[in-house]
């Protein structure tokens, strides 16, 4: 899955994002920009089983941090997700 975050720029944010995700869950991608605003934009690119889907939700609702679901972009579909046949290349 793809995500798009606002973090605080404040101690301890990303602490606090990677203390509630779940060990089972795989950081793939993570790309932060700041310009010197009061909060960072984030994509993140995480692997999490399907059977967590309930469990993403939550952590997502208990982080409390704005996000947008990028995963169905069509841009990301084109330039960033494998395809099958890639990954068997």
């Amino acid at each position: 899955r793809l995500l798009r975050f606002v973090f605080p720029e404040r101690p301890g944010a990303l602490l606090k994002f990677l203390s509630l995700m779940e060990p089972t869950w795989n950081i793939s991608l993570f790309h932060y920009r700041n310009q010197g605003a009061d909060y960072g934009r984030i994509l993140v690119g995480l692997q999490v089983p399907p059977g967590d889907a309930p469990a993403f939700d939550a952590f997502l609702a208990t982080l409390g941090y704005p996000y947008v679901e990028e995963t169905l972009n069509p841009a990301y579909r084109l330039f960033l997700q494998t395809s099958g046949h890639a990954a068997q290349k």
